[in-house]
């Protein structure tokens, strides 16, 4: 059965085989099937963003889509950046400028817990909609710290890690991540729909 993933991120399609390839399921990029699409996330939540992306991914594709919605979300800051992660401080900035911006706003700040959250949602024709919930807990790091992964994981610090996201193997922050989290509960759902479906 092939799956089509409502994003263009190649990080986050490498997650979903690595955690739901037991599956026995196909999963491709939306760019491999022509789609360029960028649903405008008007969403509150990270539930409702995701269900807008699978959505319209779905409608379009005609196959079953998969979408996350991901961010970061610290105490000091009311949980934001939250469902603005991905834009927070303005579109024009880089990843690494995110990062900067956060370290800046908390300067002096304590405590300086956070959260990573990732909301999956996997829409089928058929009108079926999935949806799972994952987080990790950790703080704002003072710095900087790693060289691998994504986003803000240079500047979320797991305490019993005692290492940022990006400072982690791909196993070990696949084993404790947000976005493992969901999957890892979406993988228990959509195993039990396919085996009532297929």
């Amino acid at each position: 059965m092939k799956f089509v993933l409502a994003s263009h991120n190649q990080n986050k399609l490498k997650e979903l085989r690595e955690i739901l390839g037991a599956l026995g399921i196909e999963i491709v990029l939306q760019s491999e099937l022509g789609l360029d699409l960028e649903p405008e996330e008007t969403g509150e939540t990270f539930e409702e963003n995701s269900l807008i992306k699978a959505k319209a991914v779905m409608e379009a594709s005609g196959l079953p889509a998969i979408a996350d919605d991901s961010g970061l979300c610290v105490d000091k800051l009311g949980g934001g950046p939250g469902v603005y992660s991905a834009r927070y401080g303005g579109p024009e900035l880089t990843d690494p400028q995110r990062c900067q911006l956060i370290l800046q706003t908390m300067q002096g700040q304590f405590p300086r817990t956070c959260k990573f959250v990732c909301v999956v949602t996997c829409c089928f024709p058929d009108g079926k909609v999935l949806t799972a919930r994952g987080e990790c807990p950790g703080t704002v790091a003072f710095t900087p710290m790693g060289s691998d992964g994504f986003g803000y994981d240079p500047i979320f610090f797991v305490p019993k890690l005692k290492k940022t996201f990006a400072q982690l193997s791909a196993e070990e922050k696949n084993a404790v991540s947000h976005r493992g989290n969901a999957l890892r509960a979406f993988a228990g759902e959509l195993e039990a729909y396919l085996k009532e479906n297929m």
